[in-house]
């Protein structure tokens, strides 16, 4: 089991808050991880960071911002002294179909869940390199694999995301960084339960679709990614892993 140890190493996990993110999180420091919670929200942040345990902390930051984007690395090297594991979850929806949704309104989609990876992946990366065992994890979606027509935007910027992630993979290896994505269906958070009241009947169809016949939660996340984040997945990378309870094997 001490493949999968992270005593010693260090964590940064953006929008790791709540839900998907809050769930990695958690896992990485139960697994002995250093963990840095990055989110908007400073108070929710700080909550989260308490549930992590003694060896957390949180920051404030705005991903969409290249000087926040910044500042957040430099307080994770300056608080823990590296960065080994970096998590790039935070994003946002805008539910409208194409022909309703203002241009202004698909760029803030992908604006924050892609133009942010990068921003993070590129500030992080000198980090990550120095490391010498760096670790790279980002929040896809199934709807990387298939459309959703009430979430053009979303659905691209994901889509985006699992190429940038092989992109990433393949350009740091060298530097023995390993990147890959991973891909999560329903799960139970503040987003799909707006969700369920946008869209009538998702519930219903999300839970004759899914396998597993639940939704998922947070906690689903902490083992793909302590996975992910451990030398037990040393040789993995440029993938990108579905964790939705079969819902993206079915029709």
């Amino acid at each position: 089991m001490t493949l999968f140890d992270l005593t010693g190493r260090v964590a940064l996990v953006t929008g790791g808050n709540g839900g998907i993110g809050l769930g990695m999180a958690k896992g990485m420091a139960d697994a002995g991880a250093s963990v840095m919670v990055a989110g908007r929200n400073k108070e929710k942040s700080a909550a989260a960071a308490k549930a992590c345990g003694a060896k957390a902390a949180s920051v404030e930051v705005d991903v969409t911002k290249a000087d926040e984007v910044e500042a957040m690395v430099k307080a994770t090297v300056d608080r823990f002294g590296a960065i080994d594991i970096l998590v790039i979850n935070a994003g946002i929806n805008i539910r409208k179909p194409a022909h309703e949704a203002s241009f202004e309104e698909w760029h803030a989609v992908l604006s924050a869940n892609l133009d942010a990876a990068f921003l993070t992946a590129k500030a992080a990366y000198p980090a990550l390199k120095t490391s010498g065992r760096g670790k790279v994890i980002t929040t896809g979606s199934m709807t990387s694999l298939f459309g959703a027509a009430f979430a053009p935007a979303y659905s691209a910027s994901k889509g985006g995301i699992v190429q940038f992630t092989r992109s990433i993979a393949a350009a740091w290896a060298p530097d023995n960084i390993q990147c890959n994505a991973i891909l999560p269906g329903w799960i139970d958070t503040d987003l799909t339960r707006q969700a369920r009241k946008d869209v009538p009947g998702l519930n219903e169809r999300v839970l004759a679709r899914t396998p597993a016949g639940r939704w998922g939660s947070g906690e689903d996340f902490a083992g793909i990614a302590v996975f992910l984040a451990s030398s037990a997945s040393d040789f993995v990378t440029g993938t990108a892993i579905p964790v939705d309870g079969g819902y993206s094997s079915t029709i």
